[in-house]
């Protein structure tokens, strides 16, 4: 008798997916369409900053929050106060009280040298005194006048650092140039979060396409974790802000989510197919 591996990675939405409409937008339109949960991108709006909210949230919608987005991007600099390692310390809290699996945070940038210069050994000892994970974040370079400027410390990609944990998102693989397949392979069980989204590679352009409407390996990518038994997470962060509305918005959404659906279920039909006799049926 033949088993089939049935595919564990919960898919979440981010709430940085429905912008400009607002985090409790998110919950609703995951609920709606099927979502496993969602990621709290931790930003300007005040509910994502709200944990007695967010809770209230989850449990209206019952949808719970999978994973919690630091605020370390510029325009969050003074989100949950200035001091990096304190925003750290907050996300984990946050993540502790709503059940979330997962911290997701951006490498520092240069100008923040003290928080660089302890940036490795915070994390082991954050690590330490917590369940929950943290995934450092690949970002990109910066291109201007021919010159390519890294605005991040010790890199922008934590694949060759000495990171336990890391989450790959395939819309900044795009605007790197970077080789995702190359990046993914070499990150092996350290890979621990996904951000699925495309992208075309545009110079200082971080589009996070709807999958499949760029050129990353976004299917490639869900097969392979699918058929390793990957566990973490696959959240969709993907840009929304030109839909003509509403409705747009949802079938951006709801494709996305199809889209990592049928890749996270690739080889489990594969296996079925193939037991079965009815590979290539179908040419």
């Amino acid at each position: 008798m033949s088993v089939t591996r049935v595919p564990t990675a919960k898919i979440a939405l981010s709430t940085a997916s429905v912008y400009p409409e607002r985090t409790p937008d998110a919950f609703e339109l995951a609920s709606r369409l099927g979502y496993d949960g969602v990621e709290i991108m931790v930003g300007a709006d005040p509910v994502s900053q709200d944990i007695d909210v967010l809770e209230r949230l989850s449990d209206h919608y019952q949808l719970p929050i999978l994973a919690v987005h630091a605020p370390c991007l510029l325009v969050t600099q003074r989100v949950w106060g200035k001091d990096p390692w304190a925003k750290l310390q907050r996300a984990q809290r946050a993540a502790e009280r709503v059940g979330a699996k997962t911290v997701v945070v951006h490498p520092p940038f240069r100008w923040q040298r003290d928080y660089a210069r302890e940036f490795e050994i915070g994390l082991a000892r954050m690590r330490d005194e917590t369940d929950v994970v943290f995934a450092v974040e690949n970002m990109f370079p910066l291109k201007a006048r021919g010159n390519e400027v890294v605005p991040y410390s010790p890199d922008w990609n934590p694949v060759d650092y000495d990171f336990p944990q890391v989450t790959l998102d395939l819309s900044h693989t795009a605007v790197s140039g970077s080789d995702a397949m190359e990046m993914f392979t070499k990150l092996g069980d350290r890979l621990a979060h996904l951000h699925l989204a495309d992208g075309l590679g545009i110079a200082n352009k971080d589009e996070h396409l709807v999958p499949g409407r760029g050129n990353q390996p976004c299917a490639p990518i869900l097969e392979r974790l699918a058929g390793n038994g990957y566990d973490g997470l696959v959240v969709l962060e993907i840009n929304t802000r030109k839909a003509a509305g509403r409705s747009e918005r949802m079938d951006d959404l709801n494709e996305a989510l199809a889209f990592a659906r049928r890749h996270l279920a690739a080889p489990a039909k594969a296996k079925t197919a193939r037991s079965t006799g009815t590979a290539g049926a179908n040419g």
